[in-house]
């Protein structure tokens, strides 16, 4: 009998010893039992027969990862405090199976401007770089051609996206260049498709692997060239375990595979900025102006707002609503006593939905009716606040009954297909007005824009957030930009805080520079931070794990203890939640402190963007 150690595949379990007659190779998928479930795992070394009874090998596969995935693995396991399971679980593994290697066709060749050539022969002399360009000044051009001269070489590229909304029109811009070679791989595919798409990649015939943070994982040989688009993306860093960075880990893919990596955007993460060489490409393809206009006001459909989209509307041009909140509304107040509506599992407001007649959670999708009258004192005087994209959508078409106005959130927005047809529409000048939420703002080719109107910028600048002001300027320049593509346009800004906005709207590396001085000393790129979570039903035992841990951190070297107590969202789904931030020069040193204090409710959130 031979002994090996076994990893279960998107498990948290430590390697578990399991039995086989035959020798196994390293790194083969194997099939086990678990408590009468059959499950699959990874094979990681041979070991002595233990002195317990062990379980025998159902059966192996021909599935097996790489030795540059098992490096990847262990990083993600060391760093972003996973299982060696749950690390290889986010992987697809390589087939057995031997495929006659496609020839490579000649695509045509992608003419670029002078600007956009030199930043090109910038980017090729860095392992890593960042192309740093504004919305529409054609970055997407000069990725194009470096897929081609990698695809000339033999070679494939990864080119990562954010989010599935992305993938539809990038996805027709590839396939109309480099046709077959081409693979968009992302999670609303359907089982026919992932497995005609895994054929292309097998085969070798995909030359070009799109998608959101999925595709970094999947088993492509050949690798010569990783592409971050819209690398300040918060989409590119997983909620849930393992809690890792796409971006930071396509950078890491890169040293082991010793490929280029190119990160792109219009507004750059400041760590990446920092870190990093980077080209600046200025201006767009289109010769149009932009005119911002401030409103002070809080968040609502002012006259000035409602005006500006009629006169768009009469001379026959479109117009993009942005606003932070899905639903109708975000809060329900009783105006007699106060009472504030609150999820009954989650420390959250609850969100109105009037089209289910509901009241959601947002967090733990927790729903109830909407209320007559108060629960607390009888009132009727029930008013809402915050207002939200379905709200706002009901509004205008009161005011406007003859305009076309959709809406565009993930509300509505629930399929690959309702995406291609909501933007379709909109380019097609079917639909007058798209009112969305970030959605709206994600890089998507809008021809005929001329008027954004850009809602609830202060609740989003004042948020609990070390990079608040980056989000939310940030936010606002990805959102004008998606007006103003062919012809002149107004962008209509509602916020108390125009002397920030308007110092940097056209200028983000003066916001960038700025910011450095903000930041030294204090959050990244000049430190590392670490948040730590624990919740659970019973609050004494989640404030009891912190308690426990923050005891054995403090005396740990060379970090800091930045803070400790209730989350900023008390209760979730239920469960109490508590917190320990910490600070550190090193990732290293926070590494081995956590390492020589977590508890058993420790979860470990390393370079954390979530502060909520």
């Amino acid at each position: 009998m031979n002994y090996y150690k076994i990893a279960l595949l998107s498990s948290p379990l430590e390697p578990l010893t399991y039995s086989s007659s035959f020798e196994l190779e390293l790194n083969s998928v194997v099939h086990v039992v678990l408590n009468t479930r059959e499950l699959n795992g990874v094979v990681l070394l041979s070991c002595d027969k233990p002195d317990f009874k062990t379980l025998e090998i159902l059966e192996i596969s021909s599935s097996y990862y790489s030795q540059k995935q098992q490096q990847l693995a262990k990083f993600i396991a060391t760093y972003y405090f996973c299982s060696l399971g749950d690390a290889f679980g986010i992987m697809v593994p390589f087939l057995d199976v031997s495929h006659a290697e496609k020839k490579k066709q000649d695509t045509q060749s992608i003419e670029l401007s002078c600007k956009q050539e030199q930043a090109l022969e910038f980017l090729k002399k860095h392992q890593v770089s960042l192309l740093f360009g504004d919305t529409g000044s054609g970055k997407t051009e000069i990725y194009m051609k470096r897929f081609q001269e990698i695809m000339q070489e033999g070679k494939r590229s990864i080119f990562l996206m954010p989010e599935i909304s992305l993938t539809p029109q990038m996805g027709i811009r590839l396939e109309e260049h480099f046709g077959s070679h081409v693979v968009m791989w992302h999670s609303k595919l359907t089982p026919l498709q992932k497995k005609k798409a895994m054929e292309k990649i097998r085969s070798g015939e995909a030359y070009i692997i799109a998608g959101p943070r999925s595709a970094l994982f999947l088993p492509i040989k050949d690798l010569g060239l990783i592409v971050v688009d819209e690398e300040h993306d918060d989409s590119y860093k997983a909620s849930s375990r393992p809690r890792y960075n796409a971006r930071d880990l396509a950078i890491y893919m890169g040293k082991i595979h010793a490929v280029p990596v190119i990160l792109g955007s219009a507004t750059p993460a400041l760590t990446s900025y920092v870190k990093f060489p980077h080209v600046r490409l200025k201006g767009g393809h289109f010769k149009s102006n932009k005119e911002f206009i401030y409103e002070r006001c809080k968040e609502n459909l002012s006259p000035l707002i409602l005006t500006a989209l009629e006169n768009t509307y009469k001379a026959k041009e479109q117009s993009i609503v942005f606003l932070p909140t899905r639903a109708n509304f975000k809060h329900l107040l009783c105006g007699d006593c106060g009472h504030h509506y609150e999820c009954a599992f989650c420390s959250v407001g609850m969100s109105i939905h009037q089209k289910s007649r509901a009241m959601k959670c947002h967090y733990c999708n927790f729903t109830q009716a909407i209320p007559q009258v108060c629960s607390a004192c009888g009132s009727a005087n029930l008013s809402s606040s915050r207002l939200g994209t379905a709200e706002a959508v009901k509004n205008i078409r009161e005011v406007f009954p003859h305009v076309k106005v959709e809406q565009f959130d993930r509300d509505i927005i629930t399929t690959q297909s309702k995406l291609k047809k909501a933007l379709k529409r909109f380019n097609d000048k079917e639909t007058d007005i798209l009112v969305g939420t970030q959605m709206l703002s994600k890089g998507h080719d809008y021809h005929g824009v001329t008027l954004a109107v850009v809602m609830g910028m202060d609740n989003m600048l004042h948020m609990g957030d070390y990079r608040a002001r980056e989000k939310a300027l940030s936010s606002l320049i990805q959102v004008s930009g998606r007006s103003g593509r062919k012809k002149d346009a107004k962008v209509l800004i509602q916020s108390f805080n125009e002397e920030f906005f308007s110092t940097y709207i056209n200028s983000y590396e003066d916001f960038l520079e700025e910011e450095k001085f903000f930041r030294e000393g204090l959050y990244p790129p000049y430190k590392k931070l670490c948040r730590i979570l624990f919740s659970h039903k019973n609050g004494a035992k989640a404030r009891e794990a912190m308690d426990v841990m923050q005891g054995k951190l403090f005396v740990c070297h060379n970090i800091e203890v930045v803070g400790y107590g209730k989350c900023a969202i008390e209760r979730v789904a239920n469960k109490y939640r508590f917190e320990i931030l910490l600070r550190s020069d090193k990732s290293t040193d926070l590494i081995k402190a956590i390492k020589m204090s977590k508890v058993p409710l420790a979860e470990i959130d390393m370079d954390p963007i979530d502060f909520g």
